[in-house]
């Protein structure tokens, strides 16, 4: 029989939990909007086993790894988690077997904002980039994309680094996992140390798509049936207090539309076939914009208008991206001591040179390859991606994404002795950047300009639902086989209407079903921020939206349009005057954890701790 745990509500912002006889001396868990007076949780899975934590005297942190956080596991390669705790919150009894008895400690405080075990947040990492798998933790320190555990440990932070199906299960199973783990810890409330209302999520690329799903989606009810298949604690939330997303592939309903307006200027050698999708998907882009409502800080509706080139250059959204550019370029300059280096740097132009993916590439090296990657099925177009910085990942060699090389654009290499140096250099195959040396401000003549400079296209047409299907976000909407699926309905629409070969394709992948009965556009509105945040949207206010979002981008990445995160931010923003939101991108940097200074882990714990010295 499954175990019941009463729930029952304590004032209007959480729930309170007792679970084996033990009162929780934690915060009580995030309420869902559709949550009812009382509800139950309902698992048959045991709370973590308070005998047999294991010890890391270096680091002074008390762990557990291999523990199943769902019923009815698809894989336990990936379905499972390790829990990580400041040693300050733990009074230990040696067992003699290598294992410790552990009380929770409420009195000690860790790190620099001196959290206790009742008020510590709980950081949940997301390496998956390419909506890849994320192994679970097998030993102490093992790879989970973002620091060292005693990274967080150290500033009084719960870590939870969880493994999770990837894109070859096919969505939402990455999200669903996640989720279930959130659940389970959740589930753990005063049984663990930590403020259960606290759970902060970071990712990058698609690890930054599923982190900003998971501030998005809380306790949405189209994922309760995937959670019901593979036994997740229900009767508990799934939302989160906050979102961090560096380069996150998302909002995919539009895409490929976006791809097309911002950079498909960009594009050379198309057939005739190929330019009229290219155009009709900027054209549609222009449709899909003016429909969202859209507003600027002051109130504004943002919205594109048809320009001479036919590519809808022009309008107050318009105005707005190329806002973001040149805010983006000022921030450089002011950040940028001169003489400045752009090979040694990590910031501003030294990911650049050769146009949008960058010259300066480094093959890849399979030594470095993180966990639960085949290394053998890197090659070919996969070297698209700069260099990165020593110590840095570099995602795109290892999330088996299909680019391809280009040569178009400036190259940014060496070093600046002046800011008009480094301008000259952004302007050798033509001005497009104007230069006020009296202000130390920068203008952009154009958004198709600042493209052609420096973010052209590194995808193929179809940008994410690739024309052949072989795209990584293809295999993401594929049906647990790992072959690819097409999902995107605008795109097939436009193949309908030009005849094109491809359109029976599209229609049949369009009406397939996966093992809930779901047709594609259900898991794509589940995988589109969009579906949840927009007034006229049927998704709209049907989950708990978490309170704090960053959202950094590398501004020359050619892997999404600049819109990407614009979009996303603003749709936040219009969302609740109640949601903080920090939007940044960074002037040169490509796709990667970008930060306008210094190192992103760092970054994001500062963050969280100036989130909750609000709280």
């Amino acid at each position: 029989m499954r175990k019941l745990l009463a729930v029952a509500l304590c004032g209007t912002m959480g729930l309170s939990v007792v679970a084996c006889g033990q009162e929780s001396e934690t915060s009580s868990l995030v309420e869902s909007t559709a949550s009812s007076e009382s509800s139950e949780i309902i698992t048959n899975l045991d709370q973590i086993d308070n005998t047999k934590w294991l010890y890391n005297e270096e680091d002074n942190v008390y762990y557990q790894i291999g523990i199943q956080y769902c019923e009815n596991p698809a894989d336990l390669n990936y379905e499972t988690l390790a829990v990580y705790v400041p040693g300050e919150y733990m009074d230990a009894t040696d067992n003699g077997d290598g294992t410790y008895t552990c009380e929770i400690n409420y009195d000690n405080t860790a790190g620099s904002s001196n959290y206790t075990a009742a008020t510590a947040p709980i950081a949940l990492p997301v390496n998956t980039p390419g909506y890849a798998a994320m192994d679970a933790p097998t030993e102490y320190d093992s790879n989970f994309g973002y620091g060292s555990v005693s990274d967080y440990t150290s500033e009084g932070f719960i870590l939870v680094v969880a493994g999770c199906r990837g894109r070859d299960a096919g969505a939402p199973a990455g999200v669903t996992d996640l989720k279930a783990a959130i659940r389970y810890i959740r589930y753990n409330d005063g049984n663990i140390a930590g403020k259960m209302e606290r759970v902060f999520t970071l990712g990058m690329s698609g690890g930054g798509a599923q982190s900003a799903l998971l501030g998005i989606t809380g306790d949405s009810a189209l994922y309760d049936a995937y959670l019901e298949e593979i036994g997740a604690v229900m009767g508990v939330s799934d939302a989160v207090m906050g979102s961090q997303a560096w380069c996150p592939i998302t909002n995919l309903d539009s895409a490929d539309a976006a791809y097309e307006w911002n950079m498909g200027n960009t594009r050379s050698d198309l057939t005739d076939e190929e330019q009229e999708i290219s155009d009709a998907l900027t054209a549609y882009y222009a449709d899909y914009i003016n429909a969202l409502g859209l507003t600027d800080e002051d109130g504004n509706v943002l919205t594109l208008e048809e320009s001479e080139d036919g590519r809808y250059q022009a309008g107050s959204y318009y105005e707005y991206i190329k806002e973001v550019i040149e805010t983006s370029l000022n921030n450089f300059l002011v950040d940028t001591e001169f003489p400045y280096d752009s090979d040694s740097s990590s910031q501003g132009g030294g990911m650049g040179g050769m146009g949008g993916p960058g010259g300066g590439r480094g093959d890849f090296d399979p030594e470095n390859a993180l966990e639960g990657f085949d290394k053998a099925d890197f090659g070919g177009e996969k070297d698209a991606a700069a260099k990165p910085e020593d110590g840095e990942t570099d995602y795109t060699a290892i999330d088996d994404i299909s680019r391809k090389e280009t040569t178009s654009g400036v190259t940014i290499s060496g070093t600046y002795e002046t800011v008009q140096d480094y301008i000259d250099a952004l302007n050798a195959n033509g001005t497009w950047v104007e230069y006020d040396e009296e202000t130390n401000t920068a203008t952009i003549t154009s958004i198709a300009d600042f493209t052609a400079a420096v973010k052209t296209v590194s995808k193929d047409l179809g940008a994410f639902d690739q024309l052949d299907g072989g795209q990584g976000e293809n295999t993401l909407f594929g049906y647990g086989d790992g072959e690819g699926a097409h999902f995107d309905a605008e795109l097939a629409k436009i193949l309908d209407e030009i005849g094109s070969d491809y359109a029976p394709d599209y229609a049949e992948d369009l009406t397939k079903t996966d093992s809930v009965g779901n047709t594609v556009d259900v898991r794509l509105n589940m995988y589109s921020p969009m579906y949840y945040l927009l007034s006229d949207s049927e998704g709209y206010q049907s989950s708990s939206v978490a309170q704090y979002f960053r959202i950094n981008s590398g501004l020359w990445q050619s892997d999404t349009a600049i819109s990407t995160e614009a979009n996303l931010a603003l749709a936040l923003e219009n969302y609740s005057e109640d949601i903080d939101v920090d939007f940044t991108t960074v002037w040169g940097m490509q796709h990667t954890t970008a930060e306008r200074t210094g190192d992103s882990t760092t970054k994001f714990i500062e963050w969280v701790n100036e989130c909750l010295a609000n709280q």
